[in-house]
């Protein structure tokens, strides 16, 4: 049943981008005269049948502050199980599973992602959804995620590889402004449970005739550690991860990081990105993150969740592509008293003299150490 729904839904999906007809032309994402598209990247929302007080309102604001061409929400649509929530009406009580009742659970399943989809749709602006962790966990079933996104006429997310762990990746090309030629593509991929060899093989032999491309997922990939270097407890940003120190790398990444991603990886899937000319990723999963960087000539990004039963930062990402170029530019927005504020990334400090530096230093130990028991604390 599974392979039927992808096949109706990828023929859906090629129909509506490569046959120009009339309505065709109007469904496919296209360039503005202007050369520019503007994605909106929303991630971890991690609602449950009783909307989180604030979620709609956000984004709503999103979507006005942004003016966004399209929009992907990249995973954990929906909590699966947790307790303590005192974000919305159902208090201390969170989450879209029901113990034995797969019927129930697939009721709130459903009743979140209206709640979610509904200011969008409102929107009138197309997006996708790339499946989350949690959106594994919930136990619904990729066939019946499917029914629900294609329940929802603004809702593109299909399933196009041929994976045997069914997993939902797309392809979603951009049209050129002048021309029903793609000039740039969406991938829409599904990691929540990992990114198979299956995925992979699918992704290497998709025919995108070599057009730029970014990458939109929900966990962050290992070679994103590469933004990082190892420093002292006493550095300006270090974060502790067991006995060892690092922090953001200042000459090519910036942002506000939480966590800590090793560097000296290279995956089998970066490489790909390489050969399909994919010039930018962008992950959520870490909800209190917020990060840019360029390795190896792509532009990764880890975008701030708005799960609000969980401590902030929360924010969006905007994702905005050059037709001309063929390059991208990405702005990362924090949400602060109801309001986007533009993020900038500051560099690290540099100090006129050795008294400065060693004062400085001493703030940073202590400062550091407090970040980390705060982290640990927001989860």
């Amino acid at each position: 049943m599974k392979k039927i729904i992808s096949v109706l839904f990828s023929v859906s999906l090629l129909v509506s981008c490569f046959v120009f007809g009339a309505s065709a032309e109007d469904d496919a994402l296209r360039f503005g005269a202007d050369g520019k598209f503007t994605v909106l990247q929303i991630t971890d929302t991690q609602d449950d049948a009783y909307i989180a007080h604030g979620l709609k309102e956000f984004i709503e604001k999103a979507i006005e502050e942004t003016n966004p061409d399209f929009i992907v929400i990249t995973g954990d649509i929906v909590e699966d199980s947790r307790a303590g929530d005192i974000s919305d009406d159902k208090i201390f009580q969170e989450g879209v599973s029901v113990d034995g009742d797969y019927a129930a659970t697939l009721t709130n399943t459903k009743k979140a992602c209206e709640d979610i989809f509904a200011p969008v749709e409102a929107s009138g602006i197309p997006y996708a959804v790339s499946q989350g962790n949690n959106d594994y966990k919930s136990g619904v079933t990729n066939e019946d995620w499917l029914r629900i996104y294609s329940s929802y006429s603004n809702n593109m997310t299909v399933d196009m590889s041929d994976d045997a762990e069914g997993k939902i990746d797309c392809y979603i090309p951009v049209l050129s402004s002048d021309s029903d030629e793609p000039a740039f593509g969406l991938w829409i991929l599904d990691n929540g449970r990992g990114f198979s060899d299956g995925q992979l093989e699918w992704f290497k032999g998709y025919e995108t005739q070599s057009v730029p491309s970014v990458v939109f997922e929900h966990i962050p990939v290992d070679d994103m550690g590469n933004l990082y270097e190892e420093c002292s407890i006493f550095d300006e940003g270090a974060l502790i991860d067991g006995t060892e120190t690092y922090r953001l790398k200042g000459d090519i990444a910036g942002g506000h990081a939480e966590g800590v991603i090793r560097p000296g990886t290279s995956t089998a899937e970066f490489a790909a990105w390489k050969q399909q000319n994919v010039v930018g990723a962008f992950f959520g999963h870490w909800h209190t993150s917020g990060f840019t960087g360029v390795w190896d000539g792509i532009t990764l990004g880890l975008t701030y969740g708005c799960q609000f039963s969980k401590a902030g930062p929360y924010g969006v990402r905007t994702v905005i592509l050059d037709e001309a170029s063929g390059t991208i530019e990405t702005e990362q927005y924090e949400y602060i008293d109801g309001e986007f504020v533009l993020q900038i990334d500051e560099p690290y400090a540099q100090y006129d003299n050795a008294f400065e530096e060693t004062v400085a230093k001493a703030i940073n130990f202590f400062k550091n150490l407090f970040n980390a028991l705060t982290y640990l604390l927001k989860f």
